[in-house]
């Protein structure tokens, strides 16, 4: 049997949606559950990791996790109303106000259990996620302390955003922009940023080919996230090429990532996808679900694309047992999330990264289900 046929998915060659199964069967999002939250939650913000459900503080905090609890708690201020997230929401920008360096308007990401900055300058991921919660946040509808505070911070720390490198850190960037441009009190670079990021994101994909439609050498984490800021920006800067490349970019993931049964099957981060090779089954990893999910609900809005909410509830699914082990990976009844999926199972640490985009995608789904509720469903029962 040749390598491309044994793990059970097109290698590198781009099915049409048309032609991918029906999405495995899956149950309507939860209710909102913040226990695992509360019980990962420590003075200062989310702890990073746990042992089983127990937090480990000895690994102290990351900037990272904050700007993802933040959003989080956005979401499920939606849900709950904003009072009840309201003291968890000020704690996590306290923290990101904390970790600006004031010098150069750069995040430091790691910080010990007792407070204590472990580096200088974090590295341009966390930089740009914590952009992309304060957008968030500052963009949100409610108008709050909490809001105003974001916007504030988000104005001193967006222009610094120019000098990043890297396609993940420009992609969260250019959502934290757009986030904040939704609301009424965006900074005055927001737009500046946007359109100077987004160009360069899509010059990357403007230089691949359609033998391998991928600007990078190696198909690594989070890869739906630059779809999904290539198809928003495109959008908000009324660029239809680039809503194209975008959509172009996330069937091709979606192409990739399909077994014959349905299921999705996630890029595995114990070797990942380099070009010319045969991606790694496993280890698959929650947020790499998350942003597949998250992508599509973006491109189902924008297009209507019936396809999307199906390939949406498709990633989504994964979280719930359709998937390569047939195992649910997340645990609604504590709002927890395992910390990957191996060969013989799941990860039974449920850290901060996994249980918050879990809880994202929950989220994103509820709310691209309700948003129009009866179109939504035509919609999927015309896919």
């Amino acid at each position: 049997m040749a390598e491309s046929e044994s793990v059970g998915w097109p290698i590198a060659d781009r099915v049409p949606a048309g032609d991918r199964p029906a999405q495995p069967a899956g149950s309507p999002p939860p209710g909102v559950v913040r226990t695992h939250l509360e019980e990962l939650t420590g003075p200062l913000g989310i702890y990073q990791h746990a042992r089983g459900r127990a937090p480990n503080p000895g690994q102290g905090y990351c900037t990272d996790d904050v700007a993802r609890a933040a959003i989080v708690d956005v979401l499920h201020g939606h849900v709950l109303g904003r009072p009840v997230v309201a003291d968890s929401l000020a704690r996590s920008l306290q923290f990101l106000a904390d970790a600006v360096v004031v010098k150069t308007g750069r995040f430091r990401n790691f910080r010990d259990a007792d407070g204590n900055w472990l580096e200088r300058v974090g590295s341009a991921d966390a930089h740009a996620r914590a952009v992309q919660s304060l957008g968030v946040v500052a963009g949100d509808a409610a108008d709050d302390r909490s809001s105003m505070a974001a916007g504030l911070l988000l104005d001193r720390v967006l222009p610094i955003s120019l000098e990043l490198d890297g396609l993940r850190p420009w992609a969260h960037v250019i959502l934290g922009c757009i986030a904040a441009l939704a609301g009424g009190r965006p900074p005055v670079s927001a737009r500046i940023v946007l359109e100077e990021l987004a160009r360069r994101l899509f010059e990357a994909f403007e230089t691949t080919d359609e033998t391998w439609p991928w600007p990078e050498s190696v198909v690594t984490y989070e890869n739906a996230i630059l779809a999904h800021a290539l198809v928003e920006a495109g959008a908000w800067l009324r660029y239809p090429r680039m809503i194209e490349r975008g959509m172009a970019t996330l069937d091709w993931l979606l192409a990739t990532q399909t077994a014959e049964a349905g299921h999705v099957e996630l890029i595995g981060n114990r070797g990942w996808w380099p070009r010319g090779e045969s991606p790694a089954r496993f280890d698959q990893q929650p947020i790499d679900a998350a942003t597949i999910v998250e992508a599509c609900a973006a491109a189902w809005r924008i297009t209507a694309g019936p396809v999307w909410l199906t390939e949406m509830l498709r990633a989504y699914a994964w979280f719930s047992g359709a998937n390569a082990v047939g195992i649910a990976v997340a645990d609604p009844a504590i709002g927890g999330c395992g910390d990957g999926l191996s060969a013989i199972g799941v990860n039974a640490n449920q850290g901060a990264e996994s249980t918050l985009a879990w809880l994202a995608a929950t989220e994103c789904v509820r709310a691209t289900l309700s948003a129009d509720r009866g179109v939504g469903l035509n919609r999927l029962a015309s896919a």
